[in-house]
């Protein structure tokens, strides 16, 4: 339940400033007031964040869970999933919004997403929050062996006794799942045995901070199983196993499934620029 590589630029207005001669009128006060107030409005537009930028794996994608939650600091959420067609349908919501729970200490901007707002925190490792913004989620894991999982369409990872998670920020396996057992090395000193997290029966791995994983800016971060409405996670989002079973069997890697997770607030801002569903 720890956060797997699952494998705008913001610019701002740069003010020049030109000196002019001036013989006559140098020293007339409206034309000081003038040059004042342009000087001002000039920096008041340099310092305004960004204009977020369209998103072309939202643009690529057919399948969306929307992910959001009251506030920063919220420990609680819903999820929405929605479809489309095509990449140039409208998207369709499936079913009512689902409970869920993500970090123990709520979401913060996830790597990659840093100069969308100047509102929110930015995750790191171990902080306990669940990453906002756009990922990929492109495999499962269980228990069971392939076989046993009908109906999965992801790329699927059987979980091993030997099977970690790696979250030590100096190990060349950084955010990833690995067999310790087939490693040439084992070069960490920390990370998750999945085998032995009860939450892990079955999860999909989200496809965050990686290829290159940022060292730490998180790890090991899954949709996987809660323990309950009242629990919550290190920076996973869990829900109830029957919910998730259903969202495995739906994902197609063919439609480019995404998770988005924002705040409520968030979603609203960056709906239009982002393309993003409207919510229920």
């Amino acid at each position: 339940m720890r956060e797997m590589r699952a494998s705008v630029q913001e610019e701002r207005g740069h003010m020049t400033r030109r000196s002019a001669s001036v013989q006559k009128g140098k020293g007339d006060p409206t034309r000081r007031a003038s040059v004042l107030l342009l000087a001002l409005l000039g920096f008041a537009l340099a310092c305004q964040p960004a204009s977020p930028s369209p998103r072309p794996e939202l643009d690529a994608s057919q399948q969306l869970v929307v992910v959001v939650t009251p506030s920063w600091n919220s420990t609680t959420g819903t999820m929405t999933r929605f479809e489309r067609q095509t990449p140039a349908s409208a998207w369709t919501s499936l079913g009512d919004p689902i409970p869920l729970v993500v970090g123990r200490t709520g979401i913060a901007w996830g790597a990659g997403f840093d100069d969308v707002s100047t509102e929110g925190p930015h995750k790191l490792e171990g902080d306990g929050k669940a990453p906002s913004g756009i990922f990929p989620l492109d495999t499962a894991f269980g228990f069971e062996p392939a076989d046993s999982i009908r109906g999965v369409r992801l790329p699927y990872v059987q979980l091993l006794p030997t099977t970690d998670c790696v979250d030590d920020t100096t190990s060349s396996h950084y955010n990833t799942v690995v067999d310790k057992a087939v490693v040439p090395r084992v070069d960490w000193n920390s990370a998750e045995h999945m085998r032995q997290v009860s939450q892990y029966e079955i999860g999909v791995i989200v496809g965050y901070n990686a290829s290159p994983p940022i060292k730490g800016r998180g790890s090991c971060i899954f949709l996987h199983i809660w323990a309950g409405p009242d629990s919550h996670t290190a920076g996973c989002t869990a829900f109830d196993q029957a919910k998730l079973r259903e969202l495995m069997l739906w994902l197609d890697p063919h439609k480019r499934p995404l998770l988005v997770q924002l705040t409520a607030e968030e979603y609203q801002k960056l709906r239009t620029s982002w393309k993003l569903p409207a919510r229920s």
